[in-house]
């Protein structure tokens, strides 16, 4: 028998894209995913089930299912796309639930890998040039993403402590650039003036969508225990990811960003969330040795994914879109 995969969050950009290459592998024989909407990508057999926004059904789908193998990407880690209470259910009480239902008795799961964010250690002028793995926050954290990431590690801390058994990785994940994602951070680059804050010129890692998908399936199939920083190697100024997509600023003041961007907001052309408004005064930059020294090799360093990303714009410029919208049928699919 090959290994039986449980997906949470399975139409979100993460969880999708993790089904497609799960489903190229043979060894994976089962392929489960959860989410409270339908898959926004095609999959040939990877079998969607919907679930509530706290994904209190997890229990009943592992027992039923004899899953070896969890990969929860639902974390909310955009604060423009969804309510506190939302984000609350989503990514404390989803993470609390899906733990519940790998620690319960006669459990078959034997391994876990959390896809997190950078976002946890925040952005300050006192923090270090490289966050470690074992490195703190300088402060308190300030937006309620911070908050919720915070407490799911604390959850993921437990689990690791009274599951011995378990291979439970997290790994934090810096800014991702790439073809298809859509984020703050991409919609800003490709706006005719790019935001930035006046008097700040902040140092940013990324890491390629390519590089995330291979990072999620290295967790997934090694035997990698323990909290890993994901990132592109080097960092790179806001005015230098800016010259290379071509583009020019249009200052912001330090204070009061939400009353200057409101006419943007308006337009639907770019809503800046708190913690990349934070991200542009102080970047942030993270030490991703451990994750390398595990074995993982990068196919993007932090220039080249922003390299890829704005070549991968021009060429949609030039000849188009390719492929129409997915949208998934439950008559069809069944």
């Amino acid at each position: 028998m090959g290994r039986r995969v449980l997906i949470t969050g399975l139409s979100a950009f993460w969880g999708g894209r993790l089904a497609q290459a799960l489903e190229a592998d043979p060894d994976v024989e089962v392929i489960i995913g959860l989410d409270t909407r339908e898959p926004r990508v095609r999959l040939e057999r990877t079998e969607y089930v919907r679930s509530d926004e706290n994904y209190s059904i997890l229990s009943r789908i592992v027992k039923a299912t004899g899953v070896d193998t969890i990969a929860p990407t639902f974390l909310i880690v955009d604060s423009t796309t969804a309510s506190a209470r939302t984000m609350h259910e989503v990514n404390v009480i989803g993470t609390m639930n899906l733990f519940a239902a790998a620690s319960a008795a006669g459990s078959t799961v034997r391994t876990v890998a959390v896809k997190s964010s950078a976002l946890g250690y925040g952005s300050s002028p006192q923090d270090p040039y490289w966050f470690r793995e074992t490195d703190k926050r300088a402060g308190s954290p300030r937006t309620r993403v911070e908050r919720s990431l915070l407490e799911v590690e604390g959850y993921v801390r437990d689990f690791a402590r009274d599951n011995p058994h378990v291979r439970l990785s997290l790994l934090r994940f810096s800014n991702v650039l790439g073809p298809d994602i859509v984020t703050p951070l991409t919609k800003a680059l490709q706006l005719p003036l790019v935001p930035k804050v006046a008097g700040y010129d902040p140092r940013f890692q990324l890491v390629h969508e390519e590089d995330v998908v291979a990072a999620l399936l290295f967790a997934l199939e090694g035997d990698t225990p323990g909290i890993y920083n994901v990132a592109g190697d080097g960092q790179l100024p806001w005015s230098e990811i800016m010259a290379i997509a071509g583009k020019r600023g249009i200052p912001m003041p330090p204070f009061g960003v939400d009353v200057a961007t409101e006419p943007l907001r308006r337009l639907g052309l770019v809503d800046l969330a708190p913690e990349l408004v934070e991200l542009l005064k102080y970047g942030r930059g993270i030490d991703n040795r451990a994750f390398k020294a595990a074995g993982f090799r990068y196919r993007y360093t932090s220039a080249g994914a922003v390299e890829a990303f704005v070549e991968a714009i021009r060429l949609r410029k030039t000849v188009g879109e390719h492929g129409g919208q997915y949208r998934y049928e439950d008559d069809v699919e069944q």
